[in-house]
């Protein structure tokens, strides 16, 4: 007798070719002659048979654990939040592997309909907030973007068999609407599907919630701790540069409001950050509008003279026969 447990798990697809950042010099001088930089290199690598990889790590919490995890204030299901990898170790899964180019990117890219909603039997959704609110808007959107019948374009079917079943009907249908079998259940032709017994053999976890439904306060969420950690632990120094860089030089072009609000958020996660933050701000507002120099202000064009003699109200604007 085989005895499964239920566990909360999250996935991790990390890259085999690196990281290799663009500095913003060179990403802004993609943005204007080359947008589509990623997509080539990715292109062209695949053609060369260089095919890139991802390995699929997962971590892995018991309900105890996760448990545990929120009465300490901590939430496992906030996506936001990193689990830590003393407790709960990366475990290797397997690999994703791209090893080939769509022939037709419409028909091939254009027209996925990827979906969080799509389970295999013994996967379940967990409570994370941001995965709830998408597993039913993914697949209303494909409905109206795609059509009602989006399942049955050929990159979206099953690859072992085309289904067999009593969805019918509806716009855009390209099966040949299941032929001439019955739509409906029970039926006395034997070659209609027979509804079997689809419970998952794997057991679900069980979890009932029976809450109200209304507008919580998040205030007491712990929001800069692990920021804070990221940037006094994760990166170097070079890295902690060009990441203050990178966000002052956007920040710089916002108003003074939203620049005050944005660096109290960074000082908030690490003191010396915000204060890197507020003084690259400076600077680069100093630079672009030195002390004492007015806003050059564009001159107005001159007035325009009227091409045409106004019409007299007064008078019969139409000529005279």
């Amino acid at each position: 007798m085989i005895l499964y447990r239920a566990c909360i798990v999250r996935y991790h697809f990390k890259t085999d070719q690196g990281i290799r950042n663009l500095p913003v010099d060179v990403a802004d001088k993609l943005a204007g002659t080359n947008p589509d930089y990623a997509i080539q290199d990715l292109y062209e690598a695949i053609g060369r048979k260089e095919y890139p990889t991802w390995t699929l790590y997962v971590q892995v919490l018991t309900v105890a654990q996760a448990t545990a995890h929120l009465e300490a204030g901590f939430n496992p299901f906030d996506v936001t939040k990193v689990w830590p990898h003393d407790a709960s170790p990366l475990r290797e899964v397997g690999k994703l592997v791209l090893n080939r180019n769509p022939p037709n990117y419409f028909s091939d890219v254009e027209q996925l309909a990827f979906s969080p909603a799509h389970f295999v039997p013994g996967i379940q959704a967990s409570p994370d907030k941001m995965l709830q609110g998408r597993l039913f808007s993914y697949s209303d959107t494909h409905r109206h973007r795609l059509g009602p019948n989006y399942q049955q374009i050929p990159v979206n079917q099953s690859v072992q068999r085309p289904p067999r079943n009593y969805q019918r009907d509806g716009f855009m249908t390209v099966n040949g609407n299941q032929g001439s079998a019955p739509n409906y259940f029970p039926n006395s032709d034997p070659t209609s599907p027979q509804y079997l017994d689809t419970r998952d053999p794997v057991p679900q976890s069980g979890a009932a919630l029976l809450a109200a439904v209304a507008r919580y306060s998040t205030k007491d969420d712990d929001n800069f701790s692990q920021a804070g950690q990221f940037y006094r632990q994760v990166l170097n120094d070079d890295e902690r540069a060009r990441l203050v860089d990178n966000i002052a030089g956007s920040l710089v072009h916002a108003s003074d409001a939203v620049q005050a609000r944005t660096v109290a958020n960074f000082t908030a996660a690490d003191s010396q950050y915000g204060q890197r933050v507020a003084q690259k701000v400076a600077e680069l507002r100093a630079k672009a509008q030195p002390e004492g120099a007015k806003p050059a202000a564009a001159k107005l064009n001159p007035p325009r003279a009227a091409g045409f003699k106004p019409v007299d109200p007064t008078e019969d604007a139409l000529p005279r026969l």
